[in-house]
């Protein structure tokens, strides 16, 4: 059978089209775009709210703006297929270009890497980062870049285009929406693979569909509930959450930013009933929720994952959120949530000390020879299923990662626990789980290797009190070298774009490195010794 199928946007997709209508016809797919469930939720409901966001906006489904900026991005000359780069916080602005880029059949990417992307969304300096530079940069040396636009630009800011005047100058009359096959690519979505080097990962609005209504049905979620979502847009949590306002009767309260006390109003404000967080989330709002007495009443569900998950967390949540179910999820940006919670009482063990139930995949445990391991053992888990991202960017790592039975190997590690659960027990990927995001450590240590005075670098994960992992560089400094400091070396990781989260937070200064018998640097023991000797920070690093 012949493998793949050819896309608007030029990238090949790993499902052929006797798969495609095959997952239509049973129903796994809806076969509906994100505008075509805009538009109809605008017919039955123009007034009322999608969205709230922490500054005190809000998106109503019916919504002008977004056909406004649509039309003044086809009159740039944007065609179906071709990728927009929008690299902002949950800010209105971006609810709004998602979807523009749904109207028109775009491509959207939240972070600029090379996506071929014709157009960039930036903020203007922001935590001491300068956006518009980094986009003028990336214009000068990615030639299919035409166009940067900066949104809520800084006093005194001189840019080509802003957000608002093509907001303006749309006119919402000439506006008219392309047809587009909701099995085509909508998100191009940069993650990290095995290698840690990071890969396009591609999704269509019937994969991310699916992965919302996975959600709904497993946790009995409908009218009426409202998601509390403070990942960032970057990262498939917080991006669906752009999305599920649309596709489901679910609603979203989207946060820019987490702080210990924003998170307590937000959820009192809007009457939020679930939220969906990294392991630094829960605990911060079970911290601040107990030193305040609030029970939070409305919040009945915390969805939490993508980084440890303490057995001790979930009872405490239990303990102080008045009516909240705290549980553990699983999965990553090319098959989200391949897991779901266990929601009932009676299953509180299983969802403190397990990476809970498996729903609408098809998951296996195998050794290094793909063969089924026995109870208790360990091995990895391919999964697959209906929301199952449709490939990478680049074809050879798609043909790399999906087997010739359709599974996806992530290469995390797990042991099968109760019927129906797992246990996520490691990973064999360089990463670095950062709240919730991975980081590449290669990525980090390719620009450090261009450093003047650095011979060699190895970057390992460190324990975050916050953000569960943060960002540790173990070098080797050519002779007669000064160690630089931590400031110097973030802004020299920084210059070339590389975000400010992903900066070392930490340096340690070493003559050789752990070496297996080939030469191989051990990191595990680098990341034993960090552990070891690291003063936890007393809050979160700012970046």
């Amino acid at each position: 059978m012949m493998r793949g199928t050819s896309d608007p946007s030029g990238w090949r997709i790993w499902r052929n089209q006797d798969e495609i209508d095959d997952l239509v016809q049973l129903g796994a797919w809806a076969n509906r775009t994100t505008w075509q469930d805009a538009v109809v939720k605008a017919e039955a409901n123009p007034d009322g709210v999608a969205i709230w966001f922490d500054d005190g906006s809000e998106l109503k489904y019916c919504e002008a703006e977004a056909r406004r900026l649509a039309v003044s991005l086809a009159e740039l000359g944007l065609c179906k297929g071709d990728v927009i780069s929008a690299n902002l916080p949950n800010w209105r602005e971006m609810a709004i270009i998602n979807l523009a880029c749904c109207a028109l059949g775009l491509v959207i990417n939240p972070i600029p890497k090379d996506a071929g992307s014709r157009v960039l969304f930036t903020p203007g300096d922001m935590s001491n980062f300068d956006y518009p530079a980094m986009a003028r940069r990336l214009t000068k040396r990615t030639p299919p870049l035409a166009w940067f636009v900066t949104v809520r630009p800084s006093e005194g800011d001189t840019v080509a285009t802003s957000y608002s005047a093509l907001v303006q100058r749309g006119d919402p009359g000439r506006f008219e929406a392309e047809q587009v096959d909701p099995s085509h690519i909508k998100l191009l979505m940069y993650t990290s693979g095995t290698t840690g080097v990071p890969k396009g990962v591609l999704h269509s609005h019937n994969t991310l569909r699916r992965s919302s209504a996975n959600s709904a049905e497993t946790r009995e979620l409908g009218e009426g509930d409202i998601t509390l979502m403070a990942s960032p847009d970057t990262h498939i949590t917080g991006y669906s959450s752009l999305e599920q306002a649309f596709n489901s009767p679910i609603k979203t309260a989207l946060m820019s930013r987490w702080d210990k006390v924003e998170p307590i109003d937000f959820i009192e404000r809007t009457g939020a009933s679930l939220t969906v967080g990294a392991t630094p989330f829960l605990r911060k709002l079970v911290g601040e929720a107990q030193s305040r007495g609030a029970g939070l009443p409305s919040l009945r569900q915390f969805v939490c994952g993508w980084a440890e998950v303490p057995p001790q967390l979930i009872a405490s949540g239990h303990d102080v959120l008045e009516n909240c179910r705290c549980l553990r999820v699983y999965g990553s940006t090319e098959v989200p949530l391949v897991t779901q919670e266990f929601q009932q009482v009676e299953h509180t063990q299983l969802a403190a000390e397990t990476d809970r139930r498996i729903h609408n995949y098809y998951v296996r445990i195998v050794d290094a020879e793909s063969r089924d391991v026995i109870l208790g053992d360990e091995g990895e888990n391919p999964a697959r299923g209906p929301s199952m991202f449709l490939g990478y960017t680049d074809w050879e790592e798609t043909a790399k990662a999906i087997d010739d039975d359709g599974y996806f190997h992530n290469d995390d590690l797990v042991r099968a626990g109760p019927p129906g659960s797992n246990l996520v027990s490691g990973r064999l990927k360089d990463l670095i789980i950062r709240g919730g995001e991975n980081l590449s450590a290669k990525e980090n240590e390719d620009v450090l290797h261009r450093h003047p005075i650095i011979h060699e670098a190895a970057v390992v994960a460190m324990p975050h009190l916050w953000l569960g992992e943060g960002v540790c560089a173990w070098l080797i400094l050519h002779d007669n070298q000064t160690a630089p400091g931590v400031e110097e070396l973030r802004r020299f990781v920084c210059e070339p774009g590389l975000a400010p989260k992903k900066a070392p937070e930490n340096i340690q200064i070493v003559g050789d490195f752990p070496r297996t018998a080939s030469g191989k640097i051990q990191k595990n023991i680098l990341r034993e010794k960090i552990s070891e000797n690291v003063t936890m920070p007393k809050e979160a690093m700012k970046c």
